[in-house]
């Protein structure tokens, strides 16, 4: 008897200041990275898919990023280049 499947495996990868698309606020946003593996006899062998994604921690709303945006987005956040960051640069608004 052969015993096979897959598991999902979450990570944090950083912590940004991002204003969110779905509700406009500038809030606290998680980078996540959700990578899926493969088991056979309960070990994880090799991943199945990855994929990233961005939450608000405001309203809650979920957005995926590509492997590249999250790249980005993580070496600014490691770089410390300023603690406003956009993934919706045409939805800022400048609020006094």
């Amino acid at each position: 008897m052969i015993i096979f499947g897959t598991k999902g495996y979450l990570y944090q990868l950083a912590i940004l200041t991002l204003v969110c698309g779905r509700c406009g606020n500038p809030a606290a946003h998680t980078l996540r990275k959700r990578v899926t593996k493969f088991s056979l006899f309960f070990i994880p062998l090799f991943p199945v898919s990855t994929k990233y994604a961005t939450q608000c921690t405001f309203c809650g709303a979920e957005e995926r990023v590509t492997q590249d945006q999250a790249e980005r987005l993580q070496s600014q956040s490691a770089a410390g280049q300023g603690p406003h960051i956009s993934t919706h640069p045409s939805q800022q608004q400048y609020r006094p």
